[in-house]
């Protein structure tokens, strides 16, 4: 940390993840993996009890420390590789930036990749968990 930097609390990016908003994102025909990406000052317990698009359920999936990211910054990237949710298109998020519906077989593939990397050749069935969802926006945010 930089002088003077001692009583700043550290960035994180992170995923949440609403139950009740992935229910109604199914049932509009988005997707059932949807997810919103931030960038914020730990902790962040405060702004997830907020909420987002209306719903009040959304949980913390990961988060990570950054570095050097912006919030702009992060959801550029990932609107290069997931699609974001447009609120003129969905009225019910309003100004809620960042809600990225995500194609499972992008996280499939992800993984998949990142296990022949490491040697592991083995093909054994995924059985994706919102937590690999997670794992991916961050890791493709920080690219």
């Amino acid at each position: 940390m930089a002088e003077g930097d001692a009583g700043k609390s550290m960035d994180v990016i992170y995923v949440a993840r609403s139950v009740k908003f992935s229910k109604w994102a199914a049932d509009v025909g988005v997707s059932k993996n949807v997810f919103k990406v931030g960038v914020a000052s730990d902790p962040i317990k405060d702004l997830v009890a907020q909420g987002w698009a209306g719903e009040t359920d959304w949980s913390i999936v990961k988060k990570e420390p950054i570095e050097g990211l912006d919030e702009d910054a992060v959801l550029e990237r990932l609107a290069k590789r997931e699609t974001a949710l447009d609120p003129r298109y969905y009225p019910r998020i309003r100004d809620a930036r960042g809600l990225f519906k995500v194609d499972p077989r992008h996280v499939e593939s992800h993984i998949i990749v990142g296990r022949a990397l490491e040697g592991g050749g083995e093909r054994e069935e995924l059985k994706l968990k919102p937590v690999d969802f997670a794992s991916y926006l961050i890791h493709n945010a920080k690219r």
